[in-house]
Formats: structure tokens, sequence, C-alpha cells
């Protein structure tokens, strides 16, 4: 009892420095930052035209002012969930390095899962708060309406990283068997893009497609459901039942891809690795 107690204080404060090496790691890419600032901006132009075209005042529940909220979120979303982000597991199992990451005490996906969020910390710094900002100069965005929203936001935020993470987990460890993930990251970016509410709200979808989407895949939990929350196109109870469906499947999506990590080693083994 005594080790288990002493145990997780250790594991805690492990967990706590690869999020903060992860957010030095990625605070070092300054120009990549900016220029992936200032593409999500320009396409936050094009989205809040286009979409304020086919809406007009009203249309799937939302208004023109949460449609131009919507956008403008969904858009600083994209870097701080990470929704095409790369882990560099995949390059590591092709060049053998996976082995080093196998040897080390804590395990793959606790690792990976620790820099990822430090990556999201310091992407919500910049290439969050850019983009809404620039939205807020040149629109009337919708300013959540009630103080909940605020944290109930955060939560719903790093619940929709934690899902991104164990879907592009589950991505590159797909090199486990294939050697070469290209093929199922070309099928995650489609799928990123179609299926999030990135290009449009879900809710333009027949009912049945959304609903298919929404209770099968986790994709609509990654971008729909915190820009939904933010822009409050629920009551304060649909709000929550949205991010414990957020919470389960990140649940879900961790133990999966701690699942495939598990079968991934035993593969490894096998061969010699």
């Amino acid at each position: 009892m005594a080790n288990h107690s002493a145990g997780a204080p250790v594991r805690y404060r492990t967990f706590i420095a690869l999020v903060s090496a992860g957010f030095r790691r990625y605070s070092t890419y300054r120009q990549a930052t900016l220029a992936g600032l200032f593409t999500n901006v320009l396409f936050g132009f094009m989205r809040t035209y286009v979409l304020l075209a086919v809406v007009g005042r009203q249309a799937a529940g939302y208004d023109a002012r949460q449609i131009v909220t919507y956008v403008w979120v969904s858009q600083g979303l994209i870097a701080t969930v990470g929704l095409w982000g790369e882990l560099g597991l995949a390059d590591r199992i092709r060049t053998g390095d996976v082995v080093a990451d196998l040897l080390r005490p804590v395990p793959p996906v606790f690792a990976y899962l620790a820099a990822d969020l430090g990556r999201a910390g310091f992407a919500a710094l910049v290439r969050f708060v850019g983009p809404v900002l620039v939205g807020a100069l040149a629109f009337d965005l919708r300013w959540p309406q009630r103080p909940a929203t605020y944290p109930l936001f955060v939560v719903s935020a790093v619940l929709a990283t934690v899902i991104s993470f164990g879907c592009r987990y589950l991505t590159e460890a797909a090199a486990y068997w294939l050697l070469d993930a290209r093929g199922p990251r070309i099928v995650w970016a489609l799928c990123s893009n179609a299926l999030t509410g990135l290009v449009f709200p879900l809710s333009f979808l027949p009912g049945r497609v959304a609903a298919v989407l929404w209770t099968a895949t986790p994709f609509p939990w990654l971008l729909q459901a915190p820009a939904d929350v933010v822009v409050e196109r629920h009551s304060a109870g649909g709000a929550l039942v949205l991010v414990a469906g957020q919470a389960g499947w990140a649940g879900l999506m961790l133990a999966v891809a701690g699942y495939a990590q598990r079968l991934g080693t035993r593969r490894l083994v096998v061969q010699g690795g």
C-alpha cells in the first residue's frame, strides 16, 4: 500500500515535467507558429463570408453571430487540439527508435499524451487566442452569456485534445503493422476535415447522418462539441451533456490507444525488436 501511495506523486510529477517539456519544445517553433497563425486567420475570413452567405440570419439552430463565433473558435481549435499534428511515433517505429521509448519507465501513451498537452497549452496561447482576437476585431462575435460557459469550454477543449491525441496515436501506431503510416494519415486528414465540423457545422447534415457521426465516431467531439459549448447553442444542461460525452470518448480513445500499444509491443518482440 505504501509503495502505491508513494508512486502516485512520482507519476504526477513526471507527467507535469513532460507537459512542461512539450510546452517548451513547441514554443521554439516561432516562425512556424506565425505562419500557421496567418493561415488560420486567412481561412477564418474565407469561412466566415461563405457561411454567412449560406446561413443568412439563421440556420440549423445558429444565428449569424453564433456562426461567426463558431468559425473563429473552430479556427483557433485546429492547432490547439492538434487536428493535423503529428506525434512522431510513426517515424520512430519505422526507424526502430521506438525501442528506446519502450525501455523507459514511463509508458509511451503516458509520455506522448503529456508532451501533446504541453503542445496544446502553447497553441492555446497563440494559435487560439490570436484568431479569436482577430475575429473579435473584424466581426461582432457572440460572447458567452452564462459565466459557467467559460470554464466549461476550457474543460471541453482539453477533452477534445485528449480525444484528438487518441485518434492520432492510433493512426501512427498503425506503423507497427504497416511500417509506413502515410495511408492512415491521409484517411485521418480527410476525416478530420470533413467530419469534425470544421468545414461546416454538422447540424447542416441530414439528421440521421449527424446522429450516426455523434454516436458512432469521435470526430464531432473534436471541434463541433467545444464550439457548440462556447456559442451556447444548447442549454446549460445540454452543454454539460456534451462535455460528459467528450469525457467518455476521451477515456475510450486512451484505452484503445493503450491496447494498440500493447499489441504493437508484442509484435516488436515477436519480430525480435
